[in-house]
């Protein structure tokens, strides 16, 4: 018996091992870290944890227990909440969906700011615990009441879900402004990653509804704004830097809108768009648009390759303005409120915010833009997150204090 116990003990430990030392080699191998961006060794363990929780969530779902991405969320929920001082925290339900409500400390004599918060982590991943030292630091920084809304998740809930969870959660809580002390002159939406398109996408369906108190901001931390073009300059010099590399990204865009990963070689060429949508939206989404400076690190116009009509067919949900809110028309983004907008260098959808930016400009809609040049896609959220604290998270919460403290 104890011969057995001592097998099974020692191939565990094997295949233990070996799931680790594959994901190291495959790291190494494939992963770009460049020296330009914050804190490249620190990114690069925290990169290999990542992927190595990834990994052991696609075994556990080969094994019929659960999702890839909940095992890896379920381990992000781990750590207990921290309690900041200053700051109360309630967990409430907005209707049908929960949420965390925060709360500066102390009677205010005047009405607060209130600001929705939607957090990011490509449909897949995320949570109100991974951002609760964020929507702690920026309610007690801002003065503001922060409102973090739980919406359900892909895989298992797929488009739209996300977004009618949001907007139930927000309509609700902008008829009960007065219970919370939040002044309707100064309700601000903001989200990062998915998040941010997420709160671009609501103030554009807002537009036409009078009955709402109007929003007055949009702030977008490397939003994702647009799932139809996967060839502009930032996709081809980021496509294999961390958190948030090409693989993942289209692992994110096929659980969300239930696509089959078969079609990624089509997608990435371009061959899922029919010309006429591309001659469209081009005016919007072509590498024109961009400036020269941010396509240094190299890029090259590669031409859209001839349909594919099943690929198309199985992806034309996605060039829809709710799940692209920056092709939507004119008319609507026309009547957008201002926007603060921050962009990282080193992010695969770093261009969705500069086309984003750029059209807002040209209808006439005040910006704010702010650019981290050693930036990455998801370092908000390791705000105090000890060894794997990033400075440019610390930044980014700044620079979104000061713009709510200006409005």
């Amino acid at each position: 018996m104890m011969t057995v116990a001592l097998t099974l003990l020692t191939g565990a430990s094997a295949f233990l091992l070996g799931v680790g030392l594959w994901v190291m080699c495959s790291q190494f191998a494939t992963v770009d870290i460049p020296s330009g961006i914050d804190q490249p060794l620190k990114l690069r363990i925290f990169s290999y944890i990542f992927q190595l929780l990834l990994t052991w969530g696609k075994i556990f779902e080969k094994l019929g227990l659960c999702h890839a991405t909940e095992f890896v969320s379920f381990v992000h929920d781990l750590p207990p909440l921290k309690k900041h001082p200053g700051v109360v925290v309630t967990d409430l339900y907005c209707g049908t969906i929960p949420v965390k409500l925060y709360r500066p400390e102390g009677p205010s004599s005047t009405p607060q700011p209130g600001i929705v918060f939607y957090h990011g982590g490509g449909t897949i991943l995320g949570s109100l615990k991974t951002h609760h030292d964020f929507c702690s630091h920026l309610c007690k920084k801002s003065g503001s009441v922060v409102l973090a809304v739980k919406y359900r998740k892909s895989p298992r809930y797929r488009h739209p879900v996300m977004t009618n969870d949001c907007v139930e959660a927000t309509i609700h809580f902008l008829k009960s402004l007065d219970a919370h002390g939040v002044d309707p002159a100064r309700v601000v939406l903001c989200g990062d990653s998915v998040g941010g398109g997420l709160a671009t996408l609501i103030c554009q369906i807002f537009v036409n509804r009078p009955d709402l108190p109007r929003i007055r901001a949009q702030i977008l931390i490397y939003a994702a704004l647009q799932n139809i073009h996967f060839q502009s300059p930032s996709y081809q010099q980021n496509s294999n830097i961390p958190l948030l590399t090409w693989n993942l990204a289209f692992y994110s865009w096929c659980c969300h809108m239930n696509i089959s990963p078969s079609w990624k070689s089509a997608v990435e060429r371009g061959a899922h768009l029919p010309p006429e949508a591309w001659e469209k939206y081009r005016k919007w989404l072509g590498p024109e648009n961009i400036p020269e400076r941010f396509k240094k690190r190299g890029y090259q116009s590669r031409p859209l390759e001839p349909l594919n009509e099943d690929a198309y067919l199985e992806a034309k949900m996605s060039m829809h303005w709710t799940c692209s809110p920056l092709i939507t028309g004119d008319d609507i983004v026309s009547q957008l409120p201002e926007a603060c907008i921050v962009s990282c260098e080193y992010d695969l959808i770093c261009d969705h915010s500069l086309l984003y930016k750029k059209r807002l400009e040209d209808l006439g809609v005040p910006v704010t833009w702010h650019h981290i040049e050693n930036g990455f896609h998801g370092a908000l959220t390791n705000i105090e997150k000890g060894f794997f604290h990033f400075p440019s998270s610390v930044r980014i919460l700044d620079m979104v204090v000061k713009f709510i403290k200006g409005l």
